[in-house]
């Protein structure tokens, strides 16, 4: 049996798009379901999109998510180098043969004979103007002028590319593990160009030879590569590697969470969610864009999210660790029809997530917050205020900002609870609360229900009645976590002191 060996191959033009963390995380998971390696491999021949930072950024982002590289740019391997600016003598010596063997030949179209072809072609009225079986011989290349003509064209040094010679009337035929049976007539295909003017391959000869050489069994990519799918059938074939061609599976699109129309960052943006897993401070306008990992997500949380995007384990289980996804992954299991990309499922499995870890280790999430509004806790006030928040929590950064009072006092008030809730009864049992509780030696959750409910028993009014306006006045806000245990951490010098002050700030509504 085929040893599995997949590789990721992102090009470094910008950050990483969510899509292409989630297209890593299969290939990932194909590898140590099946004991096979997983290669990270540089896709860098269009240095005319390429964009400082990018690389390391793709590395960071799979590091966070945690998905381990076994060999590629910074792990090195047996088929180094793994950056494909540093293999242009590879793809030309295969670029050669192809010429050679009469499956390729040399194009020294200018861009305004380019031009006056497509303007020929959409004057006839044709929907393909491109460059192909019906319009090579009409062009400027080694099929139409003579080997003379071609060979002092060469040593003039006159600019040219190398296309692929499609065959004619032919189909062209491939099975992808998620689609199924997929065939095309070559007439659709274009003569694409494998080598540009520069030397630099295109995506097409490059993947094609690399993952030939680097002995790939499995290809997972995104759908928007399928229809170059029977091009690099062609060229398997060309280089007599067809029984070496790696089996491909085009993982559907990822779409808006309303499902119309593919997920783009403008309809993040729009919606107010990140679609990098880290922050990208763009370098030529110096735009940043937020991060999942900023925004508060778990990496877990956000890897389980990505792995139901297409995928699912055929039971009703949701909830799973890197090593069960794992032991669960099956490509058979992924489904042709695009995924949507739902935020609100996203956010649920961070709370999920958020919920099975200890208070004592969510406590350093708060403390990363505290850090930077230089406020200093101990760790036993830290784990408690996470213990009364967990259940409230959506992010990691919510321990803070859901629970600023515990660590400021409120010195603005709901307006709503004012309104309705601020009113002689509860100023009456509020005062008397106060001074029952600066009575006693200390103040815990059950002494604190205790003391309130003697007080609200001997003046006649219902708790019920007034447990907002206390809130209101420990907090602030008319809700939060358990209020007898918020005041518990509070300590009772600090409840009296809130008591008091909301007794002499707030005004009675008239």
């Amino acid at each position: 049996m085929r040893e599995v060996r997949v590789r990721f191959a992102p090009s470094p033009t910008g950050a990483l798009h969510i899509g292409g963390v989630r297209t890593a995380l299969y290939n990932y998971l194909l590898a140590k379901k099946t004991n096979g390696t997983m290669i990270l491999r540089i896709e860098d021949t269009d240095q005319g999109r390429f964009v400082p930072g990018a690389e390391e950024y793709i590395k960071q982002s799979l590091e966070w998510v945690g998905i381990k590289i076994d060999e590629g740019v910074t792990q090195g391997g047996p088929h180094a180098p793994y950056r494909q600016s540093e293999r242009k003598p590879i793809y030309r010596q295969y670029a050669q043969r192809l010429i050679d063997e009469g499956n390729a030949y040399y194009a020294f179209d200018t861009e305004a004979e380019l031009e006056a072809m497509r303007n020929r072609l959409k004057a006839t009225g044709s929907s393909n103007q491109q460059y192909s079986t019906t319009t090579r011989m009409m062009m400027n290349n080694s099929l139409t002028l003579s080997d003379v003509d071609v060979k002092k064209k060469l040593e003039a040094g006159d600019p040219y590319v190398i296309r692929l010679k499609v065959p004619d009337d032919e189909e062209i035929q491939l099975t992808d593990l998620i689609r199924g049976e997929v065939k095309v007539d070559s007439a659709q295909i274009d003569d694409k160009v494998l080598m540009k003017s520069d030397g630099m391959p295109t995506y097409h000869l490059a993947n094609v030879v690399d993952d030939y050489l680097m002995k790939i069994s499995h290809v997972i990519r995104g759908e928007e590569w399928l229809p170059s799918a029977p091009l690099h059938v062609l060229l398997y074939r060309f280089l007599g590697w067809e029984k070496e061609m790696p089996q491909f599976a085009h993982l559907p699109l990822l779409l808006k969470p309303d499902g119309n129309g593919k997920l783009s960052k403008r309809d993040a943006d729009q919606m107010g969610f990140p679609i990098f897993p880290l922050n990208w401070t763009d370098p030529k306008t110096n735009e940043l864009a937020k991060g999942f990992r900023e925004s508060g997500y778990l990496p877990d949380a956000l890897i389980n999210f990505l792995a139901f995007l297409g995928w699912n384990p055929g039971t009703e289980k949701e909830l799973f660790s890197m090593e069960e996804l794992v032991a669960a992954f099956s490509i058979e299991r992924i489904g042709k029809a695009g995924a949507r990309f739902d935020i609100q499922k996203a956010q649920w499995f961070n709370q999920q997530y958020l919920k099975a870890k200890t208070d004592e280790d969510l406590s350093s999430y708060l403390f990363d917050s505290l850090a930077k509004e230089n406020i200093s806790c101990t760790k036993e006030k830290a784990v408690k205020i996470c213990t009364v928040m967990k259940e409230r929590v959506t992010f990691t950064q919510d321990f803070w900002l859901q629970g600023k009072f515990f660590f400021e006092a409120p010195t603005s008030y709901d307006a709503q609870v004012i309104s309705k809730k601020w009113n002689d009864e509860a100023i009456k049992v509020l005062a008397a609360y106060s001074k029952e509780i600066s009575n006693s030696t200390t103040l815990t959750a059950d002494l604190a229900k205790s003391i309130l409910e003697s007080v609200t028993t001997t003046l006649g009014i219902g708790t019920g009645k007034i447990l907002q306006a206390l809130r209101v006045s420990i907090t602030g806000g008319a809700s939060g976590p358990d209020l007898m245990m918020t005041m518990e951490i509070l300590g009772k010098e600090e409840v009296v002191k809130r008591i008091e002050y909301a007794l002499n700030t707030i005004k009675k509504p008239a």
